[in-house]
């Protein structure tokens, strides 16, 4: 049977007919603790394997979720038990301070779910989401459930995608990755505004705390 992955999807047609849902957990896997592969195009490559009736859907869709949530926890892992030794050594270097690391860690803490949700859906990003998430020391029971949150709807849209568009999946792809920019600039807009308001609420406090205090 000829492959039935369309264009530069057509390399990956030796590692799925090979390994299957191994390749798609594996490389998911690997990705979503920081090494850089492409877990996203295996992820659509067999979703049009399962269109063509090469794999099962439902397989596909568990086998990639189950591997994401679990590639994300092993990032988070490195980063609680690995990323503040590293922070606290060499921060310095790059004016990190452990002040601002630990005014970051307080941010990550309270908006940080969010992040690890829309991370999920940006190149880059996706690969640091979970070692960002324990370096910065947010709890691991939010981390998991804003993970598990993203994880299903980034499975969700692409193998439903893949599964459904086949050959026509590079064409949505393109699209989708030239408006990737936008997300990124919307999640910096973001989070800055969280941060401005943040220090805002921060200076009104220190206010009411002057006028709060008897006069000499």
């Amino acid at each position: 049977m000829a492959h039935p992955l369309p264009g530069p999807l057509a390399h990956l047609e030796p590692l799925l007919g090979h390994y299957g849902y191994w390749a798609v957990g594996g490389v998911i896997l690997v990705e979503d603790f920081g090494l850089p592969v492409p877990g996203e195009t295996v992820l659509i490559a067999a979703g049009v394997y399962a269109g063509a009736g090469r794999l099962n859907i439902a397989a596909v869709a568990l086998t990639a979720f189950a591997a994401a949530v679990a590639g994300d926890n092993i990032g988070y892992l490195i980063g609680r038990y690995g990323g503040r030794a590293l922070v606290h050594r060499w921060g310095r270097y790059v004016l990190l301070t452990p002040e601002r690391f630990a005014r970051a860690e307080a941010f990550y803490t309270r908006h940080g779910g969010k992040i690890v949700t829309v991370a999920r859906f940006v190149d880059g990003l996706r690969q640091v989401n979970g070692i960002a998430a324990g370096t910065t020391g947010m709890p691991w029971w939010r981390f998991l459930a804003f993970n598990a949150l993203g994880a299903a709807l980034w499975v969700g849209l692409w193998a439903t995608l893949a599964y459904l568009a086949g050959d026509h999946i590079t064409e949505i792809y393109a699209v989708v990755s030239r408006y990737q920019r936008y997300v990124l600039i919307g999640l910096g807009v973001l989070v800055a505004a969280l941060i401005v308001r943040h220090l805002l609420r921060r200076r009104r406090a220190r206010e009411r705390e002057r006028q709060a205090r008897p006069g000499p």
